[in-house]
């Protein structure tokens, strides 16, 4: 569904109403900026994308299909087609996930496409409703608004990530739960979702740096580059990340596993200092009429008092080994 269409006009003006129906014979005058914006695209919008944009069937499948791709960029000479990926904020789960958008780029469209809705779509929106100026400098440069944007969102997303760690790194060392190890676990697979489209995504807008396509302009080249920057940035912290959430986690296991063992000396020995008391109740509750000791008058306190003193000495002599 189209959701958005803008058009500058070659003598700098933007309309205020823009018909899905003139959107095929602004693109025929190849004169001024358009851009159009397609949520969850259609059968209907994949007809626009090949009939009127004539886009290459399998970038306008790539568009309608509700597969995840991999960041790329195709160039088809007369239209650059990329994919860019951020984050989805309209999913609530403890795992992070990315959103992959859609940019057909040429020097007088730029036509995104996405499957869910997009803060930096929105935030563009919003910019040139009150503001023409990202349209007036060119298609190359409405691109990179929305890419640096879409990157810029990732930001935040690594410093809760981060924060979280720290949170996590303080629970697994001090008071290790079972939901501390999930935590662990959800926090690995965010950061894996990120690395798996950060490294190509910086491929990616590092071709658009060097002047590789000619629908890039010199001057926006450099504007690219600063992207290229932040995601070099994004990919360092997503490293540190990374370890930090290995380390995290054997932190907890070494945490589990050393209340294990306190559990275990302790059991150790409970059973350490009753087993001569077992022994001592077992033999004098052996069934013989001529057993020692069974006609004493005191031998029954006798008995306990022995193993009060065996008890006792066997704390004393595990504390002063410091097993307790």
């Amino acid at each position: 569904m189209i959701k958005s269409v803008f058009y500058l006009a070659p003598d700098g003006k933007l309309p205020q109403q823009v018909s899905t129906d003139d959107i095929g014979s602004l693109v025929a005058t190849g004169k001024g900026l358009l851009w159009v914006d397609i949520e969850d695209a259609s059968d209907e919008d994949a007809k626009l994308l090949s009939d009127v944009f004539c886009f290459h069937p399998l970038a306008v499948a790539d568009c309608i299909s509700k597969n995840i791709h991999p960041p790329k960029i195709d160039d088809f000479d007369d239209y650059l087609f990329i994919i860019v990926h951020g984050i989805n904020h309209n999913i609530e789960s403890d795992v992070e996930e990315t959103t992959e958008l859609a940019l057909f780029l040429n020097r007088n469209y730029v036509v995104t496409s996405h499957s869910v809705p997009l803060r930096t779509v929105t935030s563009m929106f919003n910019r040139i409703q009150a503001d023409v100026r990202p349209m007036r400098r060119g298609a190359d440069f409405l691109a990179h608004d929305l890419i640096d944007a879409l990157v810029d969102n990732i930001m935040p997303t690594i410093e809760e990530m981060d924060d979280k760690s720290d949170k996590l790194e303080a629970e697994a060392l001090h008071d290790p739960k079972r939901q501390t190890l999930t935590s662990i676990m959800h926090l690995k697979r965010s950061i894996l979702a990120l690395t798996r489209v950060i490294l190509p995504q910086r491929e990616i807008v590092n071709s658009l740096s060097r002047g590789d396509h000619p629908l890039i302009s010199e001057a926006a080249q450099i504007y690219y580059r600063n992207i290229y920057d932040h995601l070099v940035r994004i990919e360092i912290l997503t490293q540190g990340l990374r370890d930090m959430a290995e380390s995290v986690l054997s932190t907890y296991l070494s945490s589990v596993s050393n209340r294990m063992n306190e559990v275990m000396k302790v059991l150790s020995i409970v059973a350490a200092i009753f087993l001569p008391l077992a022994l001592l109740a077992g033999i004098y509750g052996m069934n013989f009429a001529n057993m020692p000791e069974l006609q004493w008058r005191y031998g029954y306190f006798t008995i306990l008092i022995a193993m009060a003193v065996i008890a006792i000495s066997l704390v004393v002599y595990f504390r002063r080994r410091k097993w307790l």
